[in-house]
């Protein structure tokens, strides 16, 4: 059995919040899997946080040479992911993601014949080990004569990405680009689907348990049967542990006291600390569950496990200013620890 307080505290070990050990950006993407990253800034900072050493510019670098990509895949948002995995997971969630594209495209008037087209013209411009920015993107389309009005532009470059015929190259000043997706993917023999949901299962509940099915379905932009697939084949590395009601899965030898953790941390919107489970509630005291209910959307305070406030950063001249808003009172000592969390923020950014 397990109380809210300590599934709290198990995440936050196992996602290596509070117990860093990787050094480098793609040791912290390979482990979690995948890491949103719609929010750039902030996605950086997610992976910086989960480092012994980080600075902001390490996780730029460690984009522009290909050791992680920025796509679409899991749900129809961008995530920082390993090359390595690109292809089975991009394989396995391209359809549900399309099918919650669907409308979309009928309204935009984009079938099989526009995206075909795009995907040539864009295969042709980038070739030769070219990157270009959204704006060079742009024209190359509009040269094949393929329009990039209102919302087109970006489902064209979406479904480019999940067709896998680009993802993200080095960053071009403040500029995103695009480069071809083999260039920046190793070839990689095909998984099966349920290789693909076992492979996908594993690596969640590894890095984010104590996790339902529903968390795992949520994260994965799967359905819940698929869930149970993916479980199911890897019931040999997983635990389950029952509180309230309620089967949680995690991987390792069942845990004979929860690994506490008193420390005070900065995590950016959209963290995985929140991103990664549909039910919430473990990492928010009761008495702030209305003030912490935009969790997913705020950067958020955590200490102790909880979450415990907001935090907002102001970039200056002369450094980058953290403002902490506490929904209440905390301690003395449990203040200086968010200060000194704010600290470690802003020398990743250096």
């Amino acid at each position: 059995m397990l109380t809210d307080l300590e599934i709290a505290q198990w995440r936050l070990n196992n996602q290596h919040i509070a117990h860093q050990i990787f050094k480098t950006p793609e040791e912290v993407v390979n482990y979690m899997g995948a890491v949103q990253a719609q929010d750039y800034a902030g996605a950086k900072w997610a992976i910086g946080l989960r480092m012994q050493k980080s600075g902001d510019a390490m996780i730029d670098k460690a984009m522009a040479d290909g050791r992680i990509i920025r796509t679409h895949v899991l749900r129809p948002t961008w995530h920082f992911i390993s090359p390595a995995d690109a292809r089975w997971m991009i394989d396995m969630t391209a359809p549900r993601i399309n099918a919650f594209n669907a409308s979309w495209y009928r309204k935009l008037q984009l079938d099989s014949s526009v995206f075909n087209k795009a995907n040539d013209a864009l295969a042709k411009a980038l070739e030769g080990g070219k990157q270009l920015n959204r704006t060079e993107v742009m024209n190359a389309l509009n040269h094949a004569g393929i329009k990039t009005d209102d919302l087109r532009f970006i489902h064209l470059l979406m479904r480019a990405e999940l067709d896998k015929v680009v993802c993200s190259g080095g960053r071009e000043g403040k500029q995103f680009t695009y480069a071809l997706f083999d260039d920046r993917v190793p070839m990689a023999a095909p998984l099966s689907r349920d290789e693909s949901l076992a492979a996908l299962a594993g690596r969640y509940f590894n890095s984010r348990g104590p996790a339902t099915l529903k968390d795992f379905a949520w994260w994965g932009g799967i359905t819940l049967s698929d869930a149970r697939i993916g479980v199911e084949a890897s019931k040999n590395e997983l635990i389950s542990i029952v509180e309230n009601g309620h089967e949680f899965w995690m991987a390792g030898e069942p845990p004979v006291a929860v690994a506490k953790s008193s420390g005070a941390y900065l995590l950016p919107a959209f963290d995985e600390f929140a991103v990664a489970y549909a039910d919430r509630t473990a990492i928010v005291r009761p008495k702030y569950l209305e003030q912490a209910k935009h969790v997913i959307f705020d950067p958020s305070i955590v200490v102790n496990g909880q979450v415990v406030g907001t935090w907002t950063r102001t970039l200056k001249k002369q450094g980058v200013e953290v403002a902490l808003n506490l929904f209440g009172k905390i301690s003395q000592a449990q203040q200086q620890r968010a200060e000194a969390a704010a600290a470690r923020y802003r020398k990743f950014i250096g």
